[in-house]
């Protein structure tokens, strides 16, 4: 992404930025206009074109995010936009290409500084919105499904959540790589999880459970599971041997008061606990942020995998979902919509007038 000449273009830039202030419902965010400095070396301005709800702001809001920042904070876990102006040691010819990144933090904003080195090529054709889906989302699922459980075509998944953002994803990239998924969802979200390519089970049904073993009697290969909670035990006695639980969320705790690391750090000592047991299978639980210590791997493996991840989108591989699509000066109506449970797919926001 880094050039060799020390040519930089940048301008003054004025972000409108959406803030946490603190532990507040949704119309508790604040909305502040300050001027960005300009981009130091190897940095970016990108312009917002769509950013989105993930569950991680979800959590952060209630001050439950593992690591999450201290109050006041800007949030948005990535952000799909167009470079507007680049600083010392970056190319200047990045300059109005669109780019895909993953922040964690920080893209809730008309624009932000980003590392170029964090850019990832957005296909031409493809829109902002519909990539905005499949950055976070398809960097999870794609790691999950292929580097953590590596299932096989041919073989046998569920995906608690198969209507979420996360879950619509890894659904298609499954049924993509030939395998067969079982997808837990609400009973008015059942067409669209077949539309998928994916057998819904409804997850408020109490015999769930008991109904997917119906359905895979001979267990399955690999359960990918973002509730955690009392249920945890029962994704893992759905395993066939051989077979992998990958945790990586802790959804059933996220109205809990207290310490926000003692639900990731409880299911942290019972995945570890099942990895010693003489059965064959294993536990993890994924982090999109591990190996970031080694941050030269980690960017590569994670633009490795997203470039692969949009262009199955490209090819029409993978179907955008998109549950609606918000400005960003209406972001508290965003994340009340995401966390209101009743849509499927991914809350997207967009600049807006």
């Amino acid at each position: 992404m880094t050039g060799t000449t020390p040519t930089s273009t940048s301008a003054a830039t004025v972000a409108t930025e959406i803030v946490l202030p603190g532990v507040v419902e949704p119309n508790g965010l604040e909305v502040r206009t300050r001027s960005l400095p300009a981009p130091a070396a190897s940095q970016v301005v990108l312009r917002m074109d769509a950013t989105g709800v993930s569950f991680a702001e979800q959590q952060m809001r209630r001050g439950k995010y593992y690591d999450q920042p201290p109050f006041p904070f800007v949030p948005g876990y990535d952000v799909v936009g167009t470079v507007t102006a680049t600083g010392p040691g970056v190319d200047p010819a990045l300059t109005g290409r669109r780019f895909a990144a993953v922040t964690k933090t920080g893209s809730w904003a008309s624009h932000l500084l980003i590392d170029a080195a964090d850019l990832v090529p957005v296909p031409d054709g493809v829109a902002a919105d519909a990539a905005e889906t499949v950055v976070v989302n398809g960097i999870t699922a794609w790691q999950m499904l292929h580097r953590l459980a590596a299932v096989r075509p041919g073989g046998t998944i569920v995906v608690l959540g198969a209507n979420g953002g996360v879950g619509s994803t890894l659904v298609q990239l499954a049924r993509h790589a030939g395998i067969t998924v079982i997808g837990t969802a609400s009973a008015r979200h059942h067409d669209a999880v077949r539309a998928l390519g994916a057998t819904p089970v409804d997850y408020r049904d109490p015999d769930m459970y008991a109904r997917i073993r119906r359905l895979a009697p001979q267990g399955v290969d690999a359960v990918f599971d973002h509730v955690g909670g009392p249920g945890l035990t029962q994704s893992w006695q759905l395993l066939r041997r051989g077979g992998t639980l990958v945790s990586y969320g802790t959804a059933a705790t996220k109205d809990e008061t207290g310490n926000s690391r003692l639900p990731v750090l409880k299911v942290f000592a019972r995945l570890l606990l099942w990895n010693y047991l003489p059965n064959g299978k294993s536990a993890h639980f994924f982090n999109i942020w591990a190996g970031r210590r080694r941050l030269e791997t980690f960017r590569r493996r994670l633009s490795e995998d997203l470039t692969q991840v949009l262009r199955l989108l490209a090819d029409g591989v993978l179907t955008p979902q998109i549950a609606a699509r918000i400005p960003l000066a209406d972001a508290a109506a965003a994340l009340e919509l995401a966390e209101s449970r009743t849509v499927a797919g991914k809350v997207v926001i967009v600049p807006g007038e």
